[in-house]
């Protein structure tokens, strides 16, 4: 098993910044494109049960969203958020880092960048 799991987007700047410096950390490694290889929602669940976040902070609040004529009461708890995330995964903010020390495992949003390193210290 990976020490850590990147959910990633290789067309964001953040996130090809978080990937680097996780590569940089010596960590064994898994990297998953998330839009190629899109998370269930038991997957999404799976994030939000060790994310050092509300779940809703885990959905972006853009242009799609909009389109798709959601509101914050859409993604207000944690299987709403899972099932947003499935259905429209490019809705997923990025990166998410997932921590596995073998004890337990931890998650970040790897926004703002500055937080990744201290994650992976």
């Amino acid at each position: 098993m990976a020490d850590l799991t990147v959910l990633h987007n290789p067309r964001c700047s953040t996130s090809r910044a978080a990937l680097a410096a996780a590569e940089a950390s010596g960590l064994n490694l898994k990297v998953r494109n998330y839009l190629k290889e899109p998370l269930d929602e038991a997957g999404w669940l799976a994030v939000i049960d060790v994310l050092d976040a509300d779940p809703s902070e885990l959905v972006r609040r853009d242009k799609t969203f909009d389109e798709l004529g959601l509101s914050d009461d859409d993604v207000a708890s944690a299987d709403q958020v899972a099932r947003v995330l499935a259905a429209h995964p490019a809705l997923a903010q990025r990166p998410v880092l997932i921590r596995h020390d073998g004890v337990r495992e931890r998650a970040i949003i790897g926004r703002p960048p500055a937080a990744v390193a201290p994650f992976l210290s």
